[in-house]
């Protein structure tokens, strides 16, 4: 691994879990449960291996959509894995953010995020922002509605709106843009995931379910970045002569 380039900001959708469990003959939620064991190897891998900044694509908000009893597990789940993983985070330096419209969140889980993030706000480690209750044209259009009411107020004028304003609107401002984007489970879309931040950043989709995925699957997708020439619009020449 020491011949890779990591990321700096590392996004995850995390996908496949339904079809894992289906594979097995077994109900979906046996999906979403080893899933979340997998999280807890990648936090770790990732925070180990100079990963800054690790979002990882947890519910959305068009999964409210999915059958009552199956949120309400996963709810549950979330709920189980702050209540086991906090201190193992906090023992790794592992600091805490969660990206997303946290109100549509049941209350016992919006304290216990609360209470998580609070625990973790001093580390100095690894971010880990969870995009939960998240959606992509949600985040812009949530930015859109505080730039809104600020010019309302009288406090920026419409002419001072630019990208800079509303990145600094969005979930967390201080993430920053995405430098790769894997998606697992062999769907090759973004499913309205960090659609501002993933404006160059690099993509890496791979046919293994989630609940497979380990730290070999992640070093495979570091390989492949460590290939990739990030030219952020300009030519092959100006980008070798940047780099010096």
């Amino acid at each position: 691994m020491t011949d890779l380039t990591i990321p700096k900001h590392l996004a995850v959708i995390m996908d496949g879990n339904g079809r894992w469990a289906k594979s097995r003959g077994l109900p979906r939620v046996f999906g979403h449960k080893k899933g979340a064991e997998v999280v807890t190897d990648v936090v770790k891998y990732c925070s180990g291996c100079g990963v800054k900044y690790l979002t990882l694509y947890t519910f959305s908000t068009e999964n409210w959509l999915r059958p009552k009893d199956e949120v309400s597990f996963l709810m549950d789940l979330l709920n189980k894995y702050l209540e086991k993983e906090v201190e193992e985070m906090d023992r790794n330096n592992v600091r805490l953010l969660v990206s997303g419209r946290l109100n549509m969140l049941p209350e016992s889980s919006r304290k216990l995020i609360d209470s998580s993030v609070s625990k973790l706000s001093g580390n100095t480690g690894m971010v880990l922002n969870l995009a939960l209750s998240y959606g992509g044209r949600g985040e812009i259009a949530d930015a859109v509605k505080k730039i809104a009411e600020r010019v309302k107020a009288g406090e920026i004028n419409p002419q001072d709106i630019d990208e800079t304003l509303l990145a600094e609107n969005l979930y967390n401002p201080e993430v920053p843009d995405t430098d790769l984007i894997i998606r697992t489970g062999g769907e090759r879309r973004i499913s309205n995931f960090m659609l501002w931040r993933a404006a160059y950043g690099e993509f890496y989709f791979t046919d293994c379910l989630w609940p497979d995925f380990n730290s070999d699957e992640l070093d495979k997708a570091f390989a492949d970045f460590s290939g990739r020439v990030r030219r952020f619009g300009m030519t092959d020449e100006q980008v070798s002569k940047e780099r010096g």
